[in-house]
């Protein structure tokens, strides 16, 4: 007899608002380090949420966490409204895509066939046809820039333009919960503009997107709200023009800090306070 083997269907197209990933009283130990405290954060459709915080405050942590590659000792991580751990490989695929730091490969792939990689999850589903794959991998590549080189080989790509790459991957996976760690780290000017305008693009299409970033400028620039995270604790979460206090940021990074408007946007600008 033959075993009939259930295929993964891509979850329903979120409203704007709904709720596509949560942790409850978290907390994540690595090893005997106690990473992330209770931490309570919110994830919704329709929004670009930036983690920001100083170096080892647990944005990583908690971007993995989310991603259900970082188990809990604590409290609860939910993915479309069910516990993360209980999400089968395969269905999870469909529902979140991940960009870790950095992306290395053993195989002298190429630039396409890294990018059709983000497709991967969709194979077993019944309701993608190779046309959407083609579809999905070309926007991806045009929308990141990559389109010109697609035939090289990854490796001999520049370090922007692995991440570059790697980002398209994830945008050809078309999961509506984008998690990504860094995406502007080893850019160009061009390109730290380049991303940030497309996660902005995938929230207003109804996607979920939850971004690790260091610039506090672009955080405030784009980002809908910002979770700064402190020691493994959420130190403030809201939109960021109440998150980016002068007082709170100086605080949190140990360094005295200035905020204020852009004299033709009115867009924050922070940058540390230099009293040369």
């Amino acid at each position: 007899m033959r075993l009939r083997t259930r295929r993964p269907t891509p979850p329903a197209r979120p409203s704007p608002g709904d709720v596509l990933a949560e942790t409850q009283d978290l907390y994540v130990r690595l090893g005997a380090r106690e990473v992330l405290k209770g931490v309570d954060l919110t994830v919704r459709a329709g929004e670009v949420l930036a983690l920001v915080g100083p170096n080892g405050a647990g944005k990583s942590t908690l971007l993995s966490a989310l991603a259900a590659d970082v188990p809990a000792a604590e409290g609860v991580v939910r993915v479309h409204g069910r516990p993360a751990a209980e999400w089968p490989a395969p269905d999870l695929a469909l529902r979140r895509a991940v960009l870790p730091q950095s992306a290395a490969l053993s195989f002298p792939f190429t630039v396409e066939e890294v990018v059709r990689m983000g497709r991967a999850p969709h194979a077993a589903s019944p309701a993608s046809t190779p046309a959407d794959d083609d579809r999905a991998v070309a926007e991806a590549m045009a929308a990141t820039e990559v389109t010109g080189f697609a035939t090289r080989p990854f490796s001999a790509l520049s370090g922007g333009e692995r991440a570059r790459v790697a980002l398209a991957r994830v945008l050809a996976q078309q999961a509506p919960l984008l998690l990504l760690d860094e995406p502007t780290a080893a850019l160009d000017l061009r390109h730290q503009e380049l991303v940030p305008r497309l996660c902005r693009s995938r929230a207003h299409a109804g996607d979920a997107v939850v971004v690790v970033v260091h610039d506090l400028g672009l955080a405030a620039a784009y980002a809908h709200r910002v979770a700064l995270l402190c020691a493994g604790r959420v130190a403030a979460d809201g939109p960021p023009a109440e998150v980016f206090s002068e007082r709170l940021l100086s605080e949190v990074y140990d360094q005295p800090v200035e905020v204020f408007p852009h004299p033709r946007t009115e867009d924050l600008l922070i940058t540390p306070r230099r009293d040369l």
